[in-house]
């Protein structure tokens, strides 16, 4: 089941960007995405498809926006390596 959230904005928002509609659409939702895989609330696949983007097209977008490709905390990142060390 699918779920829609609404938000109100008026054409002002749309001439300030520059953009139509549609794009705006796509834009905030490509926005939203990407802050909740920045704050480790989705995984890059859930957060790919609530953009409708696929994963890896989503994962080499997020630069444009200032995120990093990885979202892995400095801890977890120090704990991979180590695993990887003891191979």
């Amino acid at each position: 089941m699918g779920h829609t959230l609404t938000i109100d904005y008026g054409d002002d928002v749309l001439f300030s960007m520059g953009v139509t509609r549609d794009e705006f659409v796509e834009e905030a939702r490509f926005l939203l995405a990407a802050k909740l895989y920045e704050l480790g609330r989705l995984s890059s696949g859930q957060a790919a498809r609530l953009c409708g983007k696929g994963r890896v097209d989503f994962l080499l977008s997020l630069p444009r926006v200032g995120v990093s490709i990885s979202n892995l905390r400095p801890e977890d990142a120090e704990s991979e390596l180590e695993f990887l060390r003891n191979e």
